[in-house]
């Protein structure tokens, strides 16, 4: 049997070596070559190529391809999505660095001081967007970071222009409004390149010791507006109501009256069409009113006994009784 000696400071002296192991040094540094030239640039972002640390170029999203070795250097920036930040608290699972602070330090920037020198707890968010990548990144040093440091700065200014009783109800509104405008003018003045599209004021709420107290009184506010409310809706109820009842009454009372006299203006031309006969046949006219006349009461009576004018004694010829008991005409 052969004996095998093995050294173990050189284990491959007389091995024999295949040919193609001088080129794996070779391969790997085109693969590594490869794998540092291919990029993909997400489709809500803009990439922006540094070729040894200046600006080159800027690419759309898709596959793209740079210089190797770090001769170029791209920078991605998610201008297509609308980024936010949130002031005194936190969302689980967000992906921007700075949306949020530390939680230690959420009660330092919700504790703010009124223009009144109440003290509130403001929460807020801003939602902006990022409106030039080369400003946004070249302008300003750590734009993100300046970004919450102004919004603050406003807000707490913001705030310390109204009372509390505004900042706790009727004027989150304006103070939004306010807060957008100042934000984005001190944004185009250094230059951030930023969009900032909203401001909204979360949970506002007084300082704990005196919580209470400010959710009674806000608690006998709502009751007075509820109040406020009823009263209003039971007027305009019954205000139209009354309204209309008594123009229903009007026309009535104009309807009666307008009837009134119709009636009346046509009694008087019939009197008056009667008299011109009467004045040319009295006789005549006499007797066709009384014919007229007793055809309109004859019908309605349900015993009649005719007499004759010379007849003295009527009495003894009527058998008077209740069924029979009728006024007799002559």
């Amino acid at each position: 049997m052969k004996e095998v000696v093995i050294d173990f400071q050189n284990p491959f002296k007389g091995v024999s070596r295949p040919g193609w192991i001088k080129f794996v040094p070779v391969l790997l540094v085109v693969g590594l070559a490869a794998a540092s030239s291919i990029y993909t640039v997400p489709a809500e972002s803009l990439g922006v190529v540094l070729r040894f640390g200046r600006i080159h170029t800027q690419v759309q999203p898709g596959l793209r391809f740079k210089l190797p070795f770090g001769i170029d250097e791209v920078i991605l920036v998610p201008v297509r999505r609308q980024l936010k930040q949130e002031f005194g608290f936190g969302t689980q699972g967000n992906t921007n660095p700075t949306q949020t602070s530390p939680s230690s330090q959420w009660p330092l920037e919700t504790t703010m001081v009124t223009g009144d020198l109440n003290s509130a707890l403001v929460e807020w968010v801003i939602q902006y967007r990022i409106r030039d990548p080369l400003e946004y990144l070249f302008k300003v040093r750590h734009p993100g970071e300046t970004l919450r440091n102004v919004s603050e700065s406003v807000m707490r200014e913001v705030v310390g222009d109204r009372t509390v009783d505004e900042v706790l109800t009727i004027g989150r509104q304006e103070i939004e409004m306010e807060a957008l405008t100042r934000m984005q003018d001190l944004v185009n003045r250094y230059g951030m390149g930023l969009s900032i599209d909203q401001v909204q004021l979360k949970d506002v709420n007084p300082p704990k010791p005196v919580q209470a107290s400010f959710d009674e009184v806000n608690q006998a506010q709502q009751e007075r507006e509820r109040s406020i409310n009823i009263a209003n809706g039971e007027y305009n109820k019954a205000v139209p109501r009354a309204r209309g009842e008594a123009d229903q009454k009007i026309q009535a009372a104009e309807g009666y009256a307008m009837m009134r006299v119709n009636e009346a203006e046509g009694d008087v031309a019939k009197f008056n069409a009667l008299l011109a006969e009467f004045t040319k046949a009295p006789e005549v006219t006499r007797q066709r009113i009384y014919l007229e006349t007793m055809e309109r009461v004859l019908p309605r009576i349900r015993t009649k006994v005719v007499v004759d004018n010379d007849l003295k004694q009527m009495l003894p010829l009527l058998h008077l009784s209740p069924a029979t008991a009728e006024v007799p005409v002559r």
